[in-house]
């Protein structure tokens, strides 16, 4: 869901199904392969409704409000540079998890540079929250403290990208061409 709707806590419930594996409840490598598949699927299937519809959508007037096409075109240059690394980045980050796929697809990448990067950094981030979930599932409270604590910590490494960001927006925002 949190590559439909960014701020559900999908790293919650990965931890918590890790948890209900833990005592027995259910198996930590079906808790893994469900929320590995589903985030990789997500994450796709945005990413191609923006490959599709995206240059639609980005004619409309509300969108010109948020991205000119100048603005575009310099994402567009970003993700010729850097996508491949932009993509499996994010996937760590929780504000950018959601919205990096749509940028891809804007900026017309081609899946088989999409799907692996993705795929692999999801795989890695959430065997990671399968095995603390699963390895601290009788001491539930003291793993979301700590991952509370960390998603704080991923969240200030995103802050100044965020920062960057909108500055950058604003910046350009009346820029011609």
């Amino acid at each position: 869901m949190e590559n439909i709707v960014p701020p559900v806590p999908a790293d919650t419930f990965v931890l918590f199904g890790a948890f209900l594996a833990a005592g027995g409840r259910a198996s930590a490598l079906v808790i893994f392969f469900v929320t590995w598949f589903a985030n990789v699927a997500s994450a796709f299937w945005v990413y191609r409704l923006a490959l599709r519809y995206g240059a639609q959508l980005v004619d409309a007037p509300i969108a010109r409000w948020i991205l000119q096409p100048h603005q575009i075109e310099q994402i567009n240059r970003f993700y010729g540079r850097f996508g491949v690394a932009a993509l499996a980045f994010s996937r760590f980050l929780p504000a950018f998890r959601a919205v990096v796929p749509v940028f891809a697809g804007l900026a017309g990448m081609r899946w088989y540079r999409v799907l692996p990067p993705i795929a692999l950094a999801s795989g890695l981030w959430h065997g990671i929250l399968v095995l603390i979930g699963s390895f601290a599932g009788h001491n539930w409270e003291a793993v979301v403290g700590i991952f509370s604590g960390f998603s704080r910590v991923l969240l200030w490494v995103a802050l100044p990208f965020l920062i960057i960001i909108a500055v950058w927006w604003w910046r350009t925002r009346r820029q011609i061409g």
